[in-house]
């Protein structure tokens, strides 16, 4: 793909559409600290995006089932009846037929008014693109809105980067109405919304693009745990490129610089880091994250410090 083709792409003045997945934090003592997710996910709706929970950022592959179900909860609890948010399906290291484990997992998410994001399961590598198609249409028969999930092994083993078959059958799966993409891959993204013009135009390609997040220029939407660190920034940064204001750009180059701080290797490591911005500007009680995640150095604060400074948000410390 020439630079040429993919500078011809970009869309300007465009309406975009921002999820926000979100962080599950912690009390000082080890507790979830419900309150506090209950007042972000406000706070991100009241931004403008759609908040997403059971996601990777909020510990989907560490949480029982039953904590799943409170997270359910606690979302429809905070956010009132009929305000839609996305909600993780996740069954790696499940036993039990495919489908049906999916499906149990997809039932309360609807129950609950959000709409299902199927995470990939490591089952399913391996067989080929109408085997893993089949499994899909059955998970999502008799739903009316499902997300499909594309995710690279640097964020979790279960992950896989589709071909471009699967891809196009995932787009001929009526219930699926959008897929993230989370590669890190700028032209395999741009390959995905040139198949999607072509196939599919009202399919909705969700950037998971930490790194890039300017990819909302080149026709995506956005579905990140970044955005969960300043919901309202990224809110702003939207509404200027949709108004063609060169403020956008700098606002751009500060989030992004913040995503370039906060998903350096190990990547798992950001939540960490999320934690660490939320509780630095005053968001959650801790910097606590789960037990079982990845952990950041100690002076993680200072440059995380930096990145809040750059983009005008207070910090209750300082």
């Amino acid at each position: 793909m020439k630079i040429e083709s993919i500078d011809e792409r970009r869309h300007l003045r465009r309406k975009v559409k921002g999820i926000a997945a979100a962080l599950l934090p912690f009390e000082a003592d080890g507790r979830i600290a419900v309150e506090a997710f209950q007042n972000h996910l406000r706070a991100t709706h009241r931004a403008g995006l759609m908040n997403a929970v059971n996601m990777d950022t909020g510990y989907v592959n560490y949480l029982s089932q039953s904590e799943k179900l409170d997270v359910l909860r606690w979302t429809r609890e905070a956010l009132g009846n009929d305000v839609p948010f996305v909600g993780g399906a996740y069954i790696e290291g499940q036993p039990g037929d495919t489908v049906a484990l999916y499906r149990n997992q997809v039932d309360p998410i609807v129950a609950h008014g959000g709409i299902p994001i199927l995470f990939q399961t490591s089952r399913l590598h391996g067989k080929s693109s109408a085997e893993k198609a089949a499994v899909y249409a059955a998970v999502c028969r008799g739903y009316p809105h499902v997300l499909a999930f594309e995710l690279g092994q640097m964020f979790a083993p279960n992950g896989e980067i589709f071909d471009d078959q699967m891809v196009r059958r995932l787009m001929d799966i009526p219930e699926i109405k959008g897929m993230k993409h989370s590669s890190l891959d700028r032209l395999v993204e741009l390959e995905r919304l040139a198949l999607r013009d072509a196939h599919r135009p009202d399919f909705r390609i969700y950037t998971g693009n930490d790194l890039g997040i300017d990819m909302i220029e080149y026709g995506s939407d956005y579905l990140l745990g970044l955005a969960t660190f300043a919901p309202e920034k990224f809110a702003e940064r939207d509404q200027l490129w949709e108004a063609g204001d060169p403020r956008y750009f700098a606002l751009s180059d500060a989030l992004q610089y913040l995503g370039n701080v906060a998903f350096r290797s190990p990547v798992p490591a950001y939540k960490h880091s999320a934690a660490v911005f939320l509780h630095l500007t005053g968001r959650i009680p801790s910097a606590l994250t789960h037990p079982k995640n990845t952990k950041r150095p100690e002076w993680e604060a200072e440059v995380l410090r930096d990145c809040a400074r750059r983009l005008g948000l207070p910090l209750p410390a300082d």
